[in-house]
């Protein structure tokens, strides 16, 4: 029996804006019977759960995508998936957008133009954004902003740091009683050191 599968994707961590509700409600409303999340950039070359998504699907199963970005920021790795649909005589749904039924292993030229276009696009895109953010941090720099993490200082240090800090320096316990004693991680405690 064929399945159909959604596939959702974005590119950033949940609490740092995005998250995959959206794209999930929407899969299941064009019928996803199994929806693969994934956390990755559009243009990154290995994409593990599509990846594994696609080894496993069979003859005859659909795709469900929201929009062809969600797929691939890359022109060339769209076609690769194009491809392995079209072998896999699979079907790929874009929601509101295009069908590309490759079920009979053939894939006609409209589909495949538009396709391949949307691929150039989404890429486009991409590569707007990244300028975009490249000339602001430049912008930024140029009015004396530092860009990055703010820099860790001693004002930093948490309280239970210093609390514990004598019996270390005294010898009685060693770094990782001393991170566990603080509920810090092994490095934080050796960065703290270092500020001292």
């Amino acid at each position: 029996m064929p399945k159909i599968y959604g596939y959702a994707r974005c590119s950033l961590a949940e609490e740092r804006g995005q998250d995959l509700n959206r794209q999930c409600r929407e899969l299941k409303a064009a019928g996803a019977e199994e929806i693969i999340t994934e956390r990755e950039h559009g243009d990154a070359k290995t994409k593990q759960a599509l990846d594994l998504l696609l080894k496993s699907a069979e003859c005859g199963d659909t795709l469900i995508c929201c929009e062809v970005s969600r797929l691939s920021r890359s022109t060339q790795q769209l076609c690769e998936i194009i491809s392995i649909i079209k072998e896999k005589h699979m079907r790929l749904v874009i929601i509101g957008s295009i069908t590309v039924d490759c079920r009979d292993g053939k894939i006609d030229p409209m589909s495949q133009a538009f396709i391949q276009m949307s691929a150039v696009f989404s890429e486009l895109e991409l590569s707007i954004l990244r300028a975009r953010v490249r000339s602001g941090m430049e912008n930024a720099r140029a009015k004396g902003r530092r860009i990055g993490h703010k820099p860790t200082t001693k004002d930093d240090i948490p309280p239970i740091f210093y609390k514990h800090y004598p019996t270390f320096m005294a010898g009685k316990i060693n770094v990782s009683e001393f991170a566990r004693l603080c509920g810090l991680s092994r490095p934080t405690v050796y960065k703290y050191l270092k500020l001292l």
